[in-house]
């Protein structure tokens, strides 16, 4: 059984990034534009770890965030900011984000992260 993790974002290039530097490590890799399909996956699925972008149209990373929060207290969530953003990431870490990457992030950097925080993708191995 692969490791799961859920890209939030409303970019589409983002999610599709995310997705493929993930796969290749192995994770499978649930993707949602908003924050109404990302609390589906949250439900449906069993994600370790979730990325999310701050600004998304509709309901904000910090929605979501509280919204997870309610679903699943001790999923790990990282955030995606733009710069600048310090007083969303302060409430972010109140609501036990793990950390947070500010955009445009260093690709490597972001995956050696997820590797640290959940471990390598396949637990079945």
């Amino acid at each position: 059984m692969r490791k799961q993790v859920l890209v939030v974002d409303d970019q589409y290039g983002i999610r599709v990034l995310l997705q493929e530097v993930l796969e290749r490590e192995g994770y499978q890799v649930l993707l949602a534009a908003n924050g109404t399909e990302a609390l589906q996956l949250v439900e449906r699925g069993n994600p370790e770890l979730v990325l999310l972008d701050m600004k998304i149209p509709g309901m904000d990373g910090i929605e979501i965030l509280t919204n997870i929060r309610k679903k699943n207290p001790t999923l790990k969530v990282v955030m995606m900011t733009a710069y600048g953003e310090l007083d969303l990431v302060k409430e972010a870490s109140a609501l036990s984000a793990i950390g947070h990457f500010t955009k445009p992030f260093d690709i490597d950097d972001l995956r050696r992260f997820v590797i640290r925080e959940i471990g390598v993708a396949d637990v079945g191995a």
